[in-house]
């Protein structure tokens, strides 16, 4: 396969998307664990959303952090939204 089919989420056998990943509840806030492939590992990936006044807020969380193991990249996501919920709070998506 091409790289411009890599680049472009062309792979065959890809894995599953953030759709297909389970949601997660916390303080309010709904995280979406979504481990971004990257050279045979996992970058570190999340979307951190919130209900505020009617509307949903949604912050990307991309960390530089690459992990081997889907799994393992996903609770690493998790447990990176959660402190950066505790820490920031709804300024995350200002």
């Amino acid at each position: 396969m091409g790289w411009l089919s890599k680049l472009f989420g062309g792979a065959v056998g890809a894995e599953p998307k953030a759709a297909e990943t389970e949601t997660l509840e916390y303080n309010g806030y709904q995280i979406i664990p979504d481990p971004m492939p990257a050279d045979g590992q996992y970058r570190l990936s999340a979307r951190i959303e919130k209900e505020i006044d009617g509307e949903t807020k949604t912050h990307l969380l991309i960390r530089a952090d690459m992990i081997r193991d889907r799994d393992q990249a996903v609770e690493a996501a998790i447990h990176k939204a959660k402190q950066v919920i505790d820490q920031q709070g709804d300024t995350i998506f200002r």
